[in-house]
Parts: structure tokens; C-alpha cells; sequence
């Protein structure tokens, strides 16, 4: 399974030239600068399969809600953040609350925010991403119309009027109002995104749903900086492609450009994000039947299936590989349908395309069998079950929680399994999400044996889709993945060995150094 090594060189270009013992390249090679890592844990370098980066950078700078554990504790980070700033320009912004988290697990309230903020527009965004928690301030700028967007939810009390909270497509009537984000801030927000996920171990991240300014903040930092990670871009298209550029859809201006390929051995533009449904959390997961919890309630459909068929073939058409987001089992099974038909209608072998659902959280055995027969990759985060494990199996019951975060069930029917984070969702740090695919407990190692133990993966499992098979997700495996002649030099050193020690201190083990391309960048 392994092949283990104690030396390799590397050239002046980052890719590597031979592995094998000391004795044997110190014998073949003589004028070269050599590292001694003292016996430490040498491994690629992590590759996490589902991110946002951009969206990290400024999370990075906004009120951190993360964990919060009751709405007075928002209340009171919102204020701290607020004593630390000395002033606030436009919108105050925050992220990461949980109303599973609350004592009452009910959406808060406009009103909740009012108490202690009634001057400063607020909006805070759900932990993933899929809803909004806005003040009243705020929403009186807005015009709220008195019915839902397709693919989204005003949340209104009794009497229809809006409590403060946007499910899915309807934060976009909130976000179409913010302040605008120029190229210099996307690119700081990149830079310090950056300087986050080395530390960490990661070499590159597969950036799940990008825009045009994020795309052109991307190429320049690439010729003008350090710019210290690979990045496989998805375009944001479908349900994601709100920025309109000059009244075209990105799988028109896509489609003209052409695909982008390794950019200065760093950024690469073949693929396009697309959502199908929402979230489990905000109950926007698109379902069969109705919510456990919520009766009536089967969750958002994003876009029109007749819409979004046409657009992956449209994308498919551009050889461009297609990555949608589906969390509900109903989600799911459209979107493997629209795969399997679109590929069929454009007459395409549909096993080549490297085609890909991103999260694939609840599916039922049958659209399993949908996977394996057309070769569809399953790119999954392991901490979001342990993260969705507290509310999971209220939302859905106590059957249909079995079909769900199946990376076993992938693994053992011969699925490619990518995984990642999507942070800023989940923490950076991919050895969480290790920890997490090979446990299924929480940092305490609750529950003892487990969360549904039976889907829990092998180390090697797990370590194979944080690097070659999340490579391969990439159509990146001839270069990216594993520690062999001819391919990139990113690689870690870590302070232990996590395919031997106690599972629960794989969280505790440190990122000694990051090298790309053979070079250092960061160092403990």
C-alpha cells in the first residue's frame, strides 16, 4: 500500500528527480544542497478537494460566530469585534452561527440583533454559508418582495413579515445590496487565506465556485507574488453565477476563453460549480419526503431541472468538467440523472469525464449504484458529519440517516472518494478531517465507537483522498498526489506519524514545514 523512503532529490524546477535511500543518491549525486528533516514524517502534501478560499481570507477578518453556543454569546462576540474595530465602514459582517447549537435550535431573529445593534447593518452568514441573519437597519434598505425567490426562503412570522433570516437563493436579494468587493480586496483576501492553509500542511485546494474578480485576483497575485498554493478553480455557474458580467452567464464567457491550464504551475480553470440544493442545517437539503423534524418541509430545489440539464450539457459541450453541490437524496438523484442524461443526449462516454458531486451526503442505495456504474467521483468532507452528527438524524429519521456520509459504502463499491473541508465551513486543518473519516467522533472521541462505525474508512483510505484521489478529481495525478519520480515536490514533515499513533491525537500533530515545488514555505 505504501512504499516508504528516506531520501529523494529534487531539481531547481520543484520536481523530483529520484527517491530511494541516502547512501544511494548521495553515491549518484554530489554537488547538491541537501535538507536533513532528523527522521521526521515525511508525506505529500495535502490536497483539499472542496474549498473557498477567497471566503476564508475574509473570514479571517469578520466577527467569528463560530461554535457560539446561545444568541447572547453572538451578541457578545458582535460586540467584541465591535470594541476592537475602531470604526466600522458599511456593513458590519460575521460568520458561523448555529442555531443547532442554540438551547432552543429555532432561527434567531432580527429582533435578537436589534436589542444590541440598532444602528449598524448586520449580516451575518450560517455556518455553511446557506443562510442569512440580518437587523432590522438593514433590512429596511432592502425591498423585500412578498413571495420566496425560486431556490430560497424569506423566513416571516405569523402576520408574513420577514424575521431577519434568508435561506439559499434568497440572501442573494440581500447580497445584490452589499457594498461592492473590489480586485485589491479579493486579493488580500487571497494572501491571507494562503498564509492560513500552509500552516496547515496544504498544497493545493480545489476552489469551489469562483467569479470573474476572484479569477483575475488570482492570476495577477500568480505573476507578481508568493503565491504559495495550486488552486484548481471551479466557476461559479448556475445557481452560483450571480455576478452577471456585463449581462453573460459564465458558461458563455467560459465557454469563448477556453480552459485554463496549469498557469505558471500554479492555477488551473477547467471545471465549473453548480448547486442543486441547500443545506441539511438550514433545511434547504432537497428531499424525497418530508423533513423529520419539520413536516411540509422537503427543502429547495436551486435551479430548474430543465435549466440546469441544459447548462451541464452546455459546460460538457466546452470540455469543462461539471461539479455540483447535493446534499438531500432528492438533490442527489437529480443531479446523477441530469448527469447520465446529459452525457447520453451529447452522446459523450460519460466515464471520462471525471464528473462530480460535491458533498453527496444523503443517497439512497439505488442512486449509489448511479456512482459506481458511470464513474462519478464523490468529493466529501469528513468533519461535516461530525460537525451535522448533533441535529443529522432529527432532520431525517431514523432510516434515512443510514444512507448518509456513506465513505465507506463509496469506497467498498470502487468510488472515487475526494475529500476536503469546504472550509471556511469547516476548520482549515485537513487532519481534522482525517481524524474524522477514520473515527466518525467528535475531538473528545465521542461517540466511543463512533457515529454509525460501520462507514468509518482506513488510514490509508483516508490519506488517499486528501492527496492522489483528490489529484485525480483534478485530471492532476500525473503530478499531484504522492512522492514519486517526475512529479511536484509538495510535500510536509510532520512532528508524528498518523498512520501509527492513537487516533485521538491525530488532531494534536504538528505541520513542521510545508514545501512546494521543493521550497520551504512555512516553517514552524
Amino acid at each position: 500500500m505504501f512504499a516508504y523512503t528516506l531520501a529523494m532529490v529534487i531539481s531547481e524546477s520543484g520536481i523530483i528527480l529520484q527517491l530511494g535511500s541516502s547512501d544511494e543518491i548521495l553515491e549518484q549525486y554530489h554537488n547538491i544542497v541537501s535538507h536533513n528533516l532528523e527522521q521526521k514524517y515525511v508525506y505529500p502534501g495535502f490536497i483539499d478537494a472542496h474549498t473557498h478560499l477567497a471566503s476564508l481570507g475574509s473570514s479571517l477578518v469578520q466577527a467569528d460566530l463560530r461554535y457560539s453556543k446561545s444568541i447572547e454569546e453572538v451578541q457578545n462576540r458582535i460586540q467584541e469585534y465591535m470594541d476592537n474595530h475602531d470604526k466600522i465602514d458599511g456593513w458590519l459582517y460575521g460568520r458561523g452561527w448555529d442555531q443547532t447549537l442554540f438551547p432552543t435550535k429555532e432561527f434567531p431573529t432580527r429582533f435578537d440583533l436589534d436589542e444590541q445593534f440598532p444602528d449598524v447593518p448586520i449580516y451575518l452568514s450560517r455556518i455553511d454559508g446557506h443562510a442569512a441573519w440580518v437587523n432590522t437597519v438593514l433590512l429596511d434598505t432592502l425591498e423585500i418582495p412578498d413571495y420566496d425567490p425560486e431556490g430560497g426562503e424569506i423566513v416571516r412570522d405569523n402576520d408574513g413579515i420577514p424575521t431577519g433570516i434568508f435561506i439559499d437563493s434568497a440572501t442573494n436579494i440581500i447580497l445584490e445590496n452589499q457594498p461592492p468587493t473590489d480586485e485589491d480586496t479579493v486579493k488580500q483576501e487571497l494572501l491571507s487565506a494562503i498564509e492560513e492553509t500552509k500552516k496547515y500542511g496544504i498544497t493545493s485546494v480545489h476552489d469551489a465556485g469562483i467569479d470573474e474578480t476572484t479569477f483575475n485576483a488570482m492570476r495577477h497575485l500568480i505573476s507578481v507574488e508568493n503565491f504559495d498554493i495550486r488552486v484548481y478553480a471551479m466557476v461559479a455557474g448556475g445557481a452560483l453565477d450571480v455576478e452577471g458580467v456585463n449581462g453573460t452567464k459564465s458558461v458563455d464567457r467560459w465557454c469563448k476563453r477556453g480552459q485554463v491550464i496549469n498557469f505558471e504551475k500554479k492555477l488551473t480553470v477547467k471545471s465549473a460549480k453548480m448547486l442543486i440544493d441547500g443545506a441539511l442545517g438550514s433545511r434547504g437539503a432537497a428531499l424525497m419526503k418530508d423533513y423529520s423534524d419539520d413536516p411540509g418541509n422537503r427543502g429547495l430545489i436551486l435551479q430548474d431541472p430543465e435549466s440546469y440539464l441544459k447548462e451541464v450539457q452546455k459546460w460538457i459541450k466546452c470540455r469543462f468538467q461539471v461539479n455540483t453541490h447535493a446534499i438531500g437524496d432528492l438533490g442527489n438523484r437529480i443531479v446523477l440523472d441530469t448527469y447520465i442524461n446529459a452525457t447520453q443526449n451529447l452522446k459523450k462516454n460519460i466515464h471520462n469525464l471525471r464528473l462530480r458531486v460535491e458533498h453527496a451526503q444523503i443517497v439512497t442505495p439505488e442512486d449509489v449504484e448511479k456512482f459506481v456504474d458511470n464513474e462519478i467521483i464523490a468529493s466529501m468532507q469528513p468533519t461535516h458529519a461530525t460537525s451535522d452528527m448533533n441535529y443529522a438524524e432529527d432532520r431525517l429519521g431514523p432510516e434515512r440517516i443510514k444512507n448518509a456520509y456513506l465513505w465507506n459504502t463509496f469506497l467498498q463499491k470502487g468510488v472515487k472518494l475526494a475529500l476536503g473541508s469546504d472550509f471556511p465551513v469547516e476548520e482549515v486543518n485537513p487532519l481534522l478531517g482525517f481524524y474524522a473519516a477514520v473515527t466518525r467522533q467528535d475531538l473528545h472521541g465521542q461517540p466511543l465507537e463512533g457515529w454509525y462505525p460501520e462507514e468509518r474508512i482506513s488510514r490509508y483510505d483516508a490519506l488517499q483522498g486528501f492527496t492522489l484521489n483528490a489529484a485525480y478529481a483534478a485530471f492532476q495525478e500525473g503530478y499531484l498526489g504522492s512522492l514519486r519520480k517526475d512529479k511536484y515536490a509538495d510535500f510536509i514533515v510532520l512532528s508524528d506519524d498518523i498512520m501509527e499513533i492513537e487516533p485521538l491525537l491525530i488532531p494534536d500533530v504538528k505541520v513542521l514545514k510545508t514545501f512546494l515545488g521543493g521550497k520551504v514555505v512555512y516553517e514552524a
